[in-house]
């Protein structure tokens, strides 16, 4: 009964902690959605803050936050709908620029047959509405100004045909982008002193390219924001390395443009999105959006720990606190309710088995029932780890993003750099592959070592330890078999198309196998057999009537 007893108690407290640690939110290569909500809670929200913009009279940026609040289907986006529709019926030409622009009502002709709200390179590519901007800034007493207006008359472009060819719309359209957004006073001090500089070097015989290329980011974010959204947006950008980073999640954040604007715009820090992004190239607009209806405080916290955002569903989270304040001791803590569940799961097949007859009582040794569990622990927290972590085995998606822009009066793709990713062999799913046949070949030769510690230490005599060495010969393989196994169902799982190909993860498990097998049998096993061999042999000289000792000893070391 008491054995039965004990069973049950370390059962249900293994399963107790086992589930416990499912339940504490902590991963090692994600974040989870728990968190994030946690550090969101009493933060600025995307609906807030897109009602504060309506307030400002910032059309266009509003527009932007409900369009990124329908998306992720945030409640309270219909009172920010409602307010922005009501400032709009209310103001009709703020539709052009996005928001009140005194001085620049008068540069833009309003398409009737579509008088809502357009790009701004799209609106400033016209004609009429480039000449005017032009003359607009020919009478600007800003240095900074002219300085880029004296770059029509340059001949040596690069990137843009020159302002005085039959192309040159391409040019005066973003030069009087560049040049409004300096007239307004738009650019950060920063920006606004590097473009100037950029515009001053290239006037006089400098290189032109990275003036040009400025000027074609700035296109790139006018043909997707009209004019409110880009001074909103490009009011954060601080250099022109920054504005690069920027134009190119720009350029392809497609659907998700509004959710990358938020983001933006709620954090604060656009190099950190930029950075997220960079380094989540195919989902971290996606997660970034999730963020965004914890607020404020949830995206920051999403952009400092850099990870990707885990939307669990197991139920509920446990010491959320802790894992938000202190993530390297939550995960360490569920880590261990991991392995001291398996260590009492293993335990309770101990208790469950029968008492040993007295035929097999010399054979027990104290104390090694707890090793023996130990390393099952140990491989049932590796096995759990594996299975329930999200995102272990997930390749990197950092990228640098090639930058080409398509500009609509040039027929052609203009790059201006290229970049890229070289393929590695040692990709992340391959590493942790790797490791883990690793680890499995290392819990089955500590286990043979203890197993060959244990028979040693058997009150027996040497003859029959050495018949219970030759017993355990197949626990001794075990590593070959289960490198078989592992290298049999990587083909099996690359041949079903469930994990990528690679010929150095599947053969791994055959050769630490081999490897461990090895190392075992020739460290190990050869020199207890070889002692228990020279003891046998004593036995048998000390003890004539023991002829059968040398006898069964004998063939032993012949085969040895």
């Amino acid at each position: 009964m008491n054995r039965w007893l004990c069973f049950v108690v370390c059962v249900l407290l293994g399963l107790g902690m086992v589930l416990g640690g499912l339940w504490v939110p902590a991963h090692l290569r994600a974040v989870d959605d728990s968190v994030i909500a946690l550090a969101g809670r009493n933060s600025p929200t995307l609906i807030g803050q897109g009602l504060a913009l309506a307030n400002e009279s910032q059309l266009g940026a509003a527009r932007l936050f409900l369009e990124a609040a329908q998306a992720e289907q945030i409640p309270g986006r219909e009172q920010l709908a409602s307010t922005i529709g009501n400032l709009a019926m209310q103001n009709p030409g703020w539709q052009v620029w996005g928001g009140p622009e005194p001085r620049l009502e008068n540069l833009a002709v309003t398409n009737r047959s579509n008088p809502g709200s357009e790009p701004v390179t799209e609106l400033v590519i016209h004609l009429e509405n480039r000449q005017k901007a032009l003359d607009f800034l020919r009478g600007s007493s800003d240095s900074g100004v002219q300085e880029l207006l004296r770059f029509r008359a340059v001949t040596n472009t690069t990137l843009f045909p020159p302002s005085q060819s039959t192309s040159g719309q391409a040019l005066d359209t973003a030069l009087s982008l560049c040049g409004l957004l300096l007239e307004e006073g738009r650019l950060t001090a920063g920006l606004s002193n590097t473009v100037v500089a950029l515009a001053s070097a290239a006037n006089r015989g400098g290189n032109t390219q990275p003036f040009e290329a400025v000027l074609m980011d700035l296109m790139t974010l006018g043909q997707r924001f009209n004019w409110n959204q880009l001074a909103t947006f490009v009011h954060r950008i601080d250099d022109a390395e920054a504005l690069r980073l920027q134009a190119n999640l720009v350029r392809n954040a497609g659907v998700r443009l509004p959710a990358f604007f938020s983001a933006v715009q709620l954090s604060g820090k656009p190099a950190a999105v930029a950075r997220y992004l960079m380094n989540f190239n195919q989902t971290g607009l996606s997660d970034l959006g999730d963020s965004l209806q914890f607020g404020a405080g949830g995206v920051d916290e999403l952009l400092r720990r850099n990870q990707r955002l885990h939307r669990s569903g197991f139920g509920p989270s446990l010491a959320v606190s802790y894992c938000l304040g202190m993530p390297r001791l939550a995960l360490a803590g569920k880590w261990l309710l991991y392995l001291l569940g398996g260590f009492l799961l293993a335990a309770s097949a101990h208790f469950a088995r029968p008492p040993a007859p007295a035929l097999e009582q010399p054979l027990q040794v104290r104390g090694f029932h707890v090793v023996r569990e130990f390393l099952f622990a140990l491989g049932f927290l590796l096995v759990v780890v594996s299975l329930s972590e999200p995102f272990l085995t997930q390749e990197y998606q950092k990228v640098e993003f090639p930058f080409r822009l398509h500009l609509p009066t040039v027929g052609r793709v203009v790059p201006a750099e290229k970049t890229g990713i070289k393929p590695t062999v040692m990709n992340p799913p391959i590493v942790l592959t790797l490791l883990l046949f690793f680890v499995l070949q290392g819990l089955l030769y500590m286990a043979s070592v203890f197993k060959l510690a244990e028979i040693h230490r058997q009150r027996m005599p040497p003859r029959m330890k050495l018949k219970l060495l030759e017993n355990e010969d197949h626990l001794f393989d075990a590593g070959l078999y289960l490198g078989f196994v592992g290298t049999i169902v990587s083909l099996i799982l690359v041949s079903m198309g469930v994990i990528q190909f690679s010929l150095m993860a599947a053969y791994s498990s055959t050769s630490f196998g081999i490897v461990f097998v090895c190392v075992f049998k020739i460290f190990n096993l050869r020199p207890a057999r070889r002692r228990l061999l020279l003891e046998a042999e004593a036995e048998a000289e000390t003890d004539p009537a023991k002829p059968a000792a040398t006898a069964a000893a004998r063939p032993l070391a012949v085969h040895l």
